[in-house]
């Protein structure tokens, strides 16, 4: 039987409390530690029903004694924000997933951090990956996977279409959902709302199939609502924000060889994911309904965690691309 992961969570916002309520429901390991200053001293059990009944979370990772085989770190978008907590646990040599959505394909955004922190991993023997639903797997895995059944790729094209009304509370505030037409555009000026990641799905997908990149072009616009609207940050009135629109190409050899399309709103009409293959063969996948975020965000952090550390590889920076997919771990 394989032994059972200890596991250490950091960031215990609603995504970082569902991906340890995972761990438990699903018993994949054990969750004998977290770190959260928003929720220090308070028992891990109380956050986290099943987990350690002792722990208590800690305010910082130095807080933390406990014996530990992988942390989930589930806090920021920015990996610049991010690497020093990166740092600190690879330093102890504990293997890291990350949620953090710049680290699921860090070398083009951010090139001497990503080999920093690669080498650091190799140096320990531990591993680190960057994953999540989108980054790492609907708009980036997925399209990359399904072309094992070509012989020839020209162009990758992926559409995520998402009712964000079925999605968490930061997620509705990510995509500028309730603001007015300025403040969206103000908030989007200042980096505040976007998706974070359609870069770094479309570097993924030029790198693992050799479609080159000469390129990048994104494009970011408001979906406006024509009727009033209620959601979790309350009421959008017509004429405000319902969700945001955004497009990534890739440009190599004078062709367009990558569109990713993403589109999340409150009350979007018939939410789907979709991935058209041109190659040999054709391939057009659709997903009706599209793959639930925060169920499905939780689910590849876990599964990808049991495959990388299941693996005979040597420890360093991986991502989804670079790892086999294991499909959904069973208990251990």
């Amino acid at each position: 039987m394989r032994r059972r992961y200890r596991f250490l969570h950091v960031g215990l916002g609603p995504l970082g409390r569902r991906i340890a309520a995972d761990v438990v429901r699903r018993r994949l390991g054990d969750v004998i530690a977290a770190v959260d200053p928003a929720h220090a001293g308070r028992p891990l059990a109380e956050l986290v029903p099943g987990a350690d009944a002792d722990a208590v979370v800690a305010a910082a990772l130095d807080d933390v004694t406990a014996p530990i085989d992988v942390a989930v770190v589930a806090t920021v978008s920015d990996l610049a924000l991010c690497a020093p907590t990166l740092r600190a646990l690879l330093e102890r040599t504990i293997s890291v997933v990350s949620t953090c959505e710049e680290l699921a394909w860090p070398w083009d955004r951010h090139t001497a951090l990503a080999g920093e922190l690669s080498q650091l991993a190799l140096g320990r023997g531990v591993h680190l990956l960057g994953t999540g639903v989108n980054p790492g797997f609907v708009m980036d895995a997925l399209p990359v996977a399904i072309t094992t059944a070509c012989a020839e790729v020209r162009r990758v094209e992926v559409h995520r279409i998402q009712d964000a009304a079925l999605r968490r509370l930061p997620f509705q505030a990510k995509i500028g959902a309730a603001l007015s037409v300025a403040e969206f555009e103000r908030r989007v000026a200042a980096g505040i709302v976007r998706h974070v990641g359609l870069r770094e799905s479309a570097t993924m997908i030029a790198a693992a199939l050799g479609l080159g990149f000469e390129r990048y072009q994104e494009s970011i616009a408001p979906i406006i609502a024509d009727t009033p609207l209620v959601c979790d940050l309350g009421a959008i009135a017509a004429g405000d924000v319902r969700g945001v629109h955004q497009e990534g190409r890739v440009f190599a050899a004078g062709r367009e060889v990558i569109t990713l399309i993403f589109r999340a709103a409150i009350g979007e009409p018939d939410p789907r994911d979709r991935v058209i293959i041109d190659g040999d063969p054709a391939l057009d996948l659709t997903i009706a309904g599209g793959v639930h975020g925060d169920v499905a965000t939780s689910a590849v952090t876990l599964n990808a965690i049991v495959g990388l550390l299941d693996l005979d590889a040597a420890g360093g920076l991986h991502a989804m691309s670079t790892i086999p997919l294991r499909g959904c771990a069973p208990p251990r």
